[in-house]
């Protein structure tokens, strides 16, 4: 593994170790967890390469079951997550077996598992509530008798020195070592006529799953996968259009998780927040202004900083995500600024010099366009090295920088021409 260029360094806990913090659930003789330091962790697709050379390396080893994560800073959940819901656990098996067949052959996600794994033989016993209602018996109380036959009940304890043993009575155990014998468990032992148990109910063995899991009191099975191509979005619509494709029996719900739906939910806050942010904006230059019409001239410039920065996230293939948001946000409350500018000179001119409307909106583009530009330049320039992703953790930061030039570019390209105009169209006054 360390031959290849691509990982610099690797560590591995193996068996139960004699960590502290060993446990059942992270350790054990059949578990263990290796950690893999990328070369050059700056490098796009830098990591994506190293997982798949581990991905390679594992699935050469027979029988094994692994798990590839990477270190997350604002989640600890999956990147996709299909959680299935329902009451019959082989209806739920049935739709994620089918999902991961899919998911695999799509050939579009990597690691895919699910929770639905084969347990151990088990005895189920399903009962006819019509024939015990005819003896007069409840279900629950059937239920019980069969427990206190099987497994048995302590009435009393026998005290041996410091030590309580218990004292449990239940039938002998060749009366229930196998499925005929349990059939066979008399359920009415008060009764004149006696009936067995497998009159009232059917006795049969079936293989019982590994675990059950619940999320709200519901029975769930999770499929978990990690798109290959680092478009969670595009991954999630992929796993949805495969979930359409497979029938669902009664009472079977699935949806798409993980963070995912942690994704939709910031997107949710974010765009509130970001028409929270136009409406904040508006109405602090309202008041500077002491009107209503010059703020919204102003805000004539955003929509085409929105369209500058949808250019730039196209031009430089940069999908959209939280971050981005967060540079929208930043760009409501740059781009307003050159205009800010433009407008107050403007309106200094008429009130103080006495110029006509026309004249002052070329006098002021005039004398506000070489600050305009220096403001441009200074915050283009001082975003440019995040843009081009330089240090370290930089994908995090790139497309709000993105984001940010590509508005501030357009807008300030756009602010000398359309913002005199608005304002000569919308101001009424001579």
């Amino acid at each position: 593994m360390l031959s290849e260029p691509t990982i610099a360094q690797t560590y591995s806990v193996a068996g139960t170790g004699g960590r502290l913090d060993a446990s059942a659930v992270s350790g054990g003789e059949n578990l263990g967890e290796m950690n893999v330091i990328v070369a050059n962790p700056e490098e796009p697709g830098s990591e994506v390469l190293a997982m798949a050379r581990v991905r390679d390396a594992l699935d050469l080893v027979p029988d094994v079951t692994y798990a590839i994560e990477q270190p997350q800073l604002f989640t600890f959940a999956n990147p996709l997550e299909v959680e299935i819901s329902g009451l019959n656990l082989a209806d739920l098996g049935s739709v994620a077996d089918a999902l991961v067949a899919k998911m695999v052959e799509s050939q579009a996600f990597a690691d895919v598992e699910s929770s639905w794994l084969p347990g151990y033989p088990e005895l189920q016993i399903e009962f006819d509530h019509e024939r015990i209602a005819a003896l007069g018996l409840t279900v629950p109380e059937v239920a019980k008798r069969v427990v206190d036959k099987i497994r048995g009940n302590v009435p009393t304890t026998f005290n041996l020195q410091d030590k309580k043993i218990d004292i449990r009575l239940r039938v002998a155990e060749e009366e229930r070592d196998s499925i005929l014998d349990v059939a066979d468990l008399v359920i009415n032992p008060e009764a004149a006529v006696q009936v067995r148990l497998g009159t009232v109910a059917r006795v049969e063995t079936v293989q019982g799953p590994a675990d059950i899991q619940r999320v709200g009191q519901q029975r769930v099975v999770i499929v978990s996968a990690e798109p290959r191509s680092g478009d969670l979005a595009a991954a999630a619509d992929l796993a949805e259009r495969l979930l359409a494709e497979i029938a669902h029996p009664p009472g079977v719900r699935s949806f798409v998780g993980g963070q995912n739906e942690e994704m939709e939910g910031s997107f949710r806050s974010l765009q509130f927040a970001l028409i929270l942010a136009l409406i904040l904006v508006y109405l602090v230059m309202a008041s500077l202004f002491e009107s209503l019409v010059h703020p919204m001239s102003i805000m004539l410039t955003i929509p085409f900083a929105m369209v500058g920065a949808i250019f730039g996230l196209w031009a430089t293939s940069t999908p959209i995500s939280v971050v981005v948001f967060i540079g929208l946000i930043l760009l409501v409350g740059i781009v307003v600024n050159n205009a800010i500018v433009l407008v107050d000179r403007v309106n200094e001119l008429r009130r103080e010099e006495g110029l006509s409307k026309d004249d002052a909106l070329i006098a002021g583009a005039q004398q506000r366009l070489r600050p305009i530009l220096m403001t441009t330049a200074t915050t283009v320039l001082g975003l440019l090295p995040m843009a081009l992703g330089l240090g370290e953790a930089s994908e995090l930061r790139t497309p709000m920088a993105i984001t940010v030039i590509g508005g501030l570019l357009l807008s300030t390209l756009l602010t000398l021409v359309l913002i005199p105009v608005a304002y000569k169209l919308l101001d009424r006054t001579s």
